[in-house]
Parts: C-alpha cells; sequence; structure tokens
C-alpha cells in the first residue's frame, strides 16, 4: 500500500478548519483520510440547545483529467452525520446511517463527526495505473436538511455558511 503524502496548508472557513487531508492508493482503490476542526457559531449552537438537530455532509470526487472534454468522474462517496441534543438525559447524539452513538459534551460529539479514515472514494479497476488523478474534497454543513420554517432566508446568514473545500492531486504510481 502506498502513502501518497500530501501537505495541506491549513485551509480555514467560519467555523471549519482543514487540519489534515491525505490521500492513500491501495490495491485497486483510493481511500482519503482527513481532519476537520469545527467550531460552531453561537446562532447554530442556539439552535441545538433548542433541539434542532443540525447535519454536517463530506463529499469526495475524484476526477481523471481530459483535454479534449470535461474530466471524467472516476468516483463519488458521500458521508452525513445528525447531531442532535438530548435535553432529557443532558447528551449529544451523533447519528450516520443507521447507527447512532450518545457523547457526554459537545465537544465530544463534534470530535465524532470531524474525522475520517480509511474512507473509500473511487474503485480504480477501470483506471490505468499511470493515469493522473485528482480529488475534490468539501465538508459542509447542510442548511437543506433543516426543518423547512429554518431554512427561509438562511441562505443570506453567513452563521450558518461552514463550509470547507480543498482539491488533492493524486500523482501515478
Amino acid at each position: 500500500m502506498a502513502w501518497l503524502s500530501v501537505a495541506v496548508v491549513p485551509a480555514t472557513a467560519q467555523g471549519v478548519d482543514l487540519l489534515e487531508l491525505a490521500v492513500r492508493k491501495p490495491e485497486g482503490g483510493l481511500v482519503l483520510d482527513y481532519n476537520v476542526r469545527l467550531q460552531l457559531p453561537r446562532v447554530v449552537d442556539e439552535a441545538l440547545q433548542r433541539g434542532v438537530p443540525i447535519y454536517f455532509e463530506a463529499q469526495a470526487t475524484t476526477y481523471r483529467p481530459r483535454w479534449y472534454w470535461r474530466d471524467e468522474r472516476v468516483g463519488r462517496a458521500n458521508r452525513s452525520w445528525r447531531l442532535s441534543f438530548q435535553p432529557l438525559t443532558a447528551s449529544w447524539r451523533v447519528s450516520q446511517g443507521g447507527l447512532h452513538q450518545s457523547y457526554g459534551t459537545q465537544a465530544e460529539a463534534l470530535a465524532a463527526i470531524s474525522r475520517g479514515s480509511n474512507w473509500p472514494v473511487a474503485d480504480l479497476a477501470k483506471v490505468e495505473p499511470d493515469q493522473p488523478l485528482y480529488v475534490d474534497f468539501t465538508f459542509r454543513l447542510d442548511t437543506g436538511q433543516l426543518p423547512r420554517p429554518m431554512q427561509i432566508g438562511i441562505g443570506t446568514l453567513a452563521d450558518w455558511t461552514l463550509q470547507v473545500e480543498r482539491t488533492v492531486q493524486v500523482e501515478a504510481q
């Protein structure tokens, strides 16, 4: 298994810092490791404290560059999390797919969301080994999952725009 070392200059957006982003090419695939630091703005934290769940999404899209047409998409992977506060037990709950985990503090719950390792983002069976690739990575707060009344006018509020994006080149071996 070969490591493709990627030096990441920390990318910063309001409330989201990308600390680490690395791509590896194990046998026949492409996997991603990432680490972000989340700092929720006051309005997002208040919504959570009042029982409104919020959703985060990580997306990685792998492309093969082409000179004659748009770049070919080789793979796409999505992950999403639901973060909610349980006032009766004073605990934080993180849900991903059908799995749920409870945490004692908000910091512990955010730490569970903000890190991913060995995340398979592309199957390279159809790509020649010497082909250059790149991965577009996005981590964001998904405001489209909020309750409808909250979505009205939220697109113009900077406090609800938590997103970081980065493109990583994958070198051919």
